[in-house]
C-alpha cells in the first residue's frame, strides 16, 4: 500500500511528467537529426547530379570546339605566303577587307574592342598578324545582326568590329590569310570562325599584344 501511495505523490507525478517531456525532446531529437541527415544527403545527392551534369557539358563543349577546329568553315576563302612588312603609307590590298600583307608598325586594339567608324586597314591587319578576328559589316547590315555581333566581340578577347562601307557583303569575318561571308549574326560559321581562328594556327604571331595599340 506505501509502494501505491508513494506513486500518487505530487513528486512522483513530477517525475513522470518529467520523463514524458524528456522522452517527447529524444524523439523529437532523433526527428531533427534524420530530418538532417536526410537532408545532407539530398544535397550531397544535388551536387553529385549538378557536378556530372557540368561534367558532361564541359565535355560536351569540348568536343564541340575540337569539331569547329578541324572542320573546314564552309564557304571559306583563304590566302597564302602573305608579306607581312611594317609600312608608313597606305597599302593596295587585293582583298576587302584585307586579311595580311605589309601593314603598319602599330595595330588596332584588338581586346575585344568595337569601332563605330571606319579603321585604318593597315593598322586592322596588324591586329590580325596577332591571332585576332575582325568582323565587319556594311550598310546593308541589319541593326540586329550589328548589335548580336557587337555583343559576341565584347565577349572575346583578340577580337574587333568595324564597319567597312567598300565591302562587298554585309556580314564578313577576316583572320590572317581567313575570311568568310556569313548570312547574319546566328550563321553556325560564326562561333565557328572564333573558335578556330581566335589566337588560331594561322596565326604568325600568337600571343602578341591587343592592347596598347591605336584606339580609334
Amino acid at each position: 500500500m506505501a509502494s501505491a501511495k508513494n506513486q500518487n505523490t505530487p513528486a512522483a507525478g513530477r517525475r513522470a511528467k518529467l520523463e514524458e517531456a524528456r522522452r517527447k525532446e529524444r524523439a523529437r531529437e532523433r526527428r531533427v537529426r534524420m530530418i538532417t541527415i536526410g537532408a545532407s544527403v539530398a544535397v550531397v545527392a544535388a551536387l553529385v547530379a549538378g557536378g556530372g551534369y557540368l561534367m558532361v557539358q564541359a565535355n560536351e563543349k569540348e568536343k564541340k570546339d575540337e569539331q569547329a577546329k578541324t572542320s573546314p568553315v564552309t564557304g571559306e576563302r583563304s590566302w597564302d605566303k602573305l608579306t607581312q612588312e611594317h609600312v608608313a603609307n597606305k597599302v593596295d590590298y587585293p582583298m576587302n577587307p584585307p586579311v595580311g600583307g605589309d601593314h603598319n608598325q602599330v595595330w588596332m586594339n584588338c581586346n575585344a574592342d568595337v569601332y563605330t567608324q571606319e579603321i585604318p586597314k593597315e593598322n586592322a591587319v596588324h591586329s590580325l598578324e596577332h591571332g585576332a578576328v575582325w568582323v565587319t559589316y556594311n550598310d546593308k547590315a541589319s541593326d540586329a545582326d550589328i548589335e548580336a555581333l557587337t555583343k559576341k566581340v565584347k565577349a572575346t578577347p583578340y577580337s574587333l568590329m568595324s564597319p567597312v562601307k567598300d565591302q562587298k557583303d554585309p556580314l564578313m569575318l577576316s583572320a590572317w590569310g581567313k575570311q568568310v561571308t556569313v548570312k547574319d549574326a546566328s550563321d553556325d560559321r560564326v562561333d565557328q570562325f572564333f573558335t578556330k581562328y581566335v589566337q588560331g594556327p594561322q596565326t604568325p604571331e600568337p600571343g602578341a599584344a591587343c592592347t596598347g595599340g591605336l584606339d580609334k
